[in-house]
């Protein structure tokens, strides 16, 4: 009776695996799946299979398998009862972190068939693991209030188990929701308290970084611009010293370049440009920035417009870049209206739309907000269609002395009539 031959050890079926994983990615996944089909019997083995589902998870993302990767997850459950508890979150969440942006409601779905899993098997912190994993997941998909309602219940139950690192995490999420749906109170206490738990340990230099560029848009909503230049040049240094290609390191840069920008100071994006550590992320991301910085310093509203045209991508799809441009784009209008005004004491209004190219319907919005604001003086004649504008009020000393002595008269007056009263 002939001996049938012994199957290759785990060891070497992963050698072969990895080396054909660029060659020929059909054998490579069949290598991989062989691999953890088989019943391990010691702890190399248990080793081996980790690293072909994180290799086999890694292939199904290089080219594109989302499906195939979520029921990778689904199919290591059995494999993950085997190993240690703490692995098994940190390979689940390895996994679930493969699916590209394009297949987020699948991601979504296959971390919450986790969560019930983990509910299921009593797995206490791969279920909070997997539910941080979520909220994170609801505010890249935009799902700002269920994302901030999710953060809740979790922070009641994280606080009673006093795991700073977790309670950090969650803290900073709600911070996130609540900036972007523009509860500002709400998300400043939220990142207070996330900087004061991580002050009371040791915080991870990525977790780190994440704080800092959250501190740095409270910031800048705040048009404290530079304070939150240097958060986020912390941030930045903090992702790009992790990966120098992390795209949260891209994010800080053009925040950095967006607050020189909102500073008035666009002579110093291109020396910031030039930095060794920016030369990694050269592109259309920081071409539209310095488009913008071009445009400011030239205060060209025409160059402006054509950037947001050009870069519409780069400058409009991230919240706060958008809406601080926005602040910037009403900030050079408004310039660019006082220019053309200064020299007259009426001008139509047609002159002024055509001067900085602009619809009459914007520029007489702009034009009524502006002298609402006092920053300048006139007044819209829109039966002949000019702007009147009126030479700077000259205050008379006299009326503010005239206000004082009735507001002492009015004081004594008081005071005679308490006294009158006690009398009586």
């Amino acid at each position: 009776m002939a001996i049938p031959p012994a199957e290759p050890s785990l060891s070497k079926q992963l050698t072969e695996a990895n080396s054909a994983a660029s060659s020929d990615p059909t054998k490579a996944e069949e290598l991989y799946q062989g691999i953890l089909k088989r019943k391990s019997t010691d702890e190399d083995d248990l080793r081996d299979q980790e690293q072909a589902l994180i290799k086999l998870g890694a292939l199904y993302r290089d080219h594109e398998k989302a499906q195939e990767l979520a029921q990778l997850v689904s199919d290591s459950r059995a494999f993950m009862s085997q190993i240690a508890k703490a692995k098994t979150a940190k390979l689940i969440r390895t996994l679930i972190d493969y699916f590209p942006p394009s297949a987020r409601d699948l991601q979504m779905q296959v971390t919450k068939d986790n969560i019930t899993w983990a509910r299921e098997e009593k797995r206490v912190f791969l279920r909070q693991s997997l539910e941080i994993k979520l909220v994170g997941l609801q505010i890249d998909a935009e799902n700002y209030r269920t994302a901030l309602s999710a953060t809740e219940s979790l922070l009641k139950e994280l606080k009673q188990l006093d795991d700073k690192i977790i309670l950090t995490e969650v803290y900073l999420l709600e911070s996130r929701a609540a900036h972007a749906i523009q509860n500002l109170p709400r998300a400043k206490a939220a990142l207070t308290s996330a900087r004061t738990t991580a002050n009371s340990i040791y915080c991870p230099p990525l977790l780190q970084a994440q704080l800092d560029l959250q501190s740095g848009a409270t910031n800048a909503d705040d048009k404290d611009y530079k304070t939150a230049y240097s958060y986020f040049f912390e941030a930045f240094e903090g992702f790009a010293q992790a990966d120098e290609k992390d795209p949260r390191a891209l994010k800080a840069l053009k925040y950095m370049l967006l607050c020189k920008i909102m500073m008035s100071l666009p002579d110093d994006v291109p020396p910031l440009l030039l930095l060794k550590s920016a030369a990694p992320h050269a592109g259309r991301d920081l071409d539209a920035m310095k488009a913008t910085a071009t445009a400011l310093k030239e205060r060209s509203l025409e160059l402006f417009k054509t950037a947001l045209k050009e870069y519409q991508q780069q400058l409009q799809q991230d919240p706060l870049i958008r809406s601080h441009l926005s602040i910037l784009y009403d900030t050079l209008l408004e310039q660019n209206l006082v220019r053309v005004i200064e020299p007259y004491s009426s001008v139509e209004l047609s002159w002024i739309a055509q001067e900085v190219g602009q619809s009459l319907q914007v520029v007489e919005e702009k034009l009524s907000q502006m002298i609402l604001d006092q920053v300048f003086h006139g007044v819209l004649n829109e039966n002949v269609g000019t702007l009147e504008v009126y030479d700077e009020p000259v205050e008379d000393p006299m009326y503010n002395t005239a206000l004082d002595t009735l507001k002492q008269m009015g004081e004594v007056v008081n005071s005679l009539y308490v006294k009158a009263s006690e009398l009586v």
